[in-house]
């Protein structure tokens, strides 16, 4: 058998009103990462990525603790790792990091609990992040002597440098008001409506806007911000022509002059 067939089941995933949920399900270990889950994670959303019947995905987690990062005994293992190994495996987690922030389809972080190191990073990654009050978001590394490298490119781009310093010098967590502060986390909500809210939020989204508008939207925030001006905005029209050509343009242009309501 091979290595992934012997792997225990850690995500799960279900569809509703063209939501993909992926649920974290480890929540004995506070749903930390391992090798298992992040290649779970992976399948779960390379599964859906040409699947017409999903719109939008939120990422959610059993438990209290929404993820508390790298597996104590999975680090321990790493210690013995030789080099090339240690980076073979740090690769594997950047490949899920990537896939998620270059998704065709829009990501959304449910976070009912605290988000530590590469758990802050996953939702780091996701377009939007719901929280209840008593979340929270932490990138702790530097207290046990190791790196947030590659959360960090993400987190960045996601609150700039100067909020990210305090994130990630300190290494100590923000509330859930102050990562809603500094757009960390987009929305607040209590514990007993934080699901549907949720829910409301993403079948919103898949109804009202075009999945092909989607997709070229998310391009262009992961594309343009390293381009100089003018190769972004050239980038920019090269995307604009390439929108007018499809067939979502299309109807939602029709559909704007006969002034329908369209449903995508």
């Amino acid at each position: 058998m091979t290595e992934e067939a012997t792997l225990p089941i850690v995500v799960e995933t279900e569809i509703r009103e063209r939501v993909g949920y992926i649920t974290l399900n480890r929540p004995e270990r506070r749903n930390a990462l391992s090798y298992a889950m992040v290649t779970q994670l992976k399948q779960a959303l390379s599964q859906w990525q040409q699947d017409p019947s999903v719109r939008i995905i939120v990422l959610r987690a059993k438990g209290t603790v929404f993820c508390s990062g790298a597996d104590i005994e999975y680090l321990q293992k790493l210690q013995d790792y030789t080099f090339q190994e240690n980076l073979t495996d740090s690769l594997n987690l950047m490949e899920l990091y990537m896939m998620m922030y270059r998704y065709p389809k829009p990501l959304i972080a449910q976070v009912e609990g605290p988000a530590l190191a590469g758990g802050a990073g996953l939702v780091t990654v996701c377009d939007l992040a719901v929280a209840t009050p008593n979340a929270s978001i932490s990138y702790p590394e530097a207290k046990v002597g190791f790196l947030p490298a590659m959360v960090s490119y993400f987190l960045l781009r996601r609150i700039g440098e100067a909020w990210a310093r305090q994130l990630l010098i300190t290494a100590e967590p923000f509330s859930a008001e102050k990562a809603h502060a500094i757009g960390l986390f987009h929305y607040l909500v209590s514990p007993e409506q934080i699901a549907n809210f949720v829910h409301e939020l993403a079948v919103k989204i898949a109804k009202q806007n075009s999945p092909t508008s989607l997709e070229f939207t998310r391009k262009l925030i992961a594309d343009i911000q390293d381009m100089p001006l003018e190769t972004g905005l050239q980038f920019a029209a090269k995307m604009n022509a390439h929108a007018r050509a499809t067939e979502d343009f299309r109807r939602g242009i029709q559909a704007f002059l006969s002034k329908q309501k369209i449903e995508w």
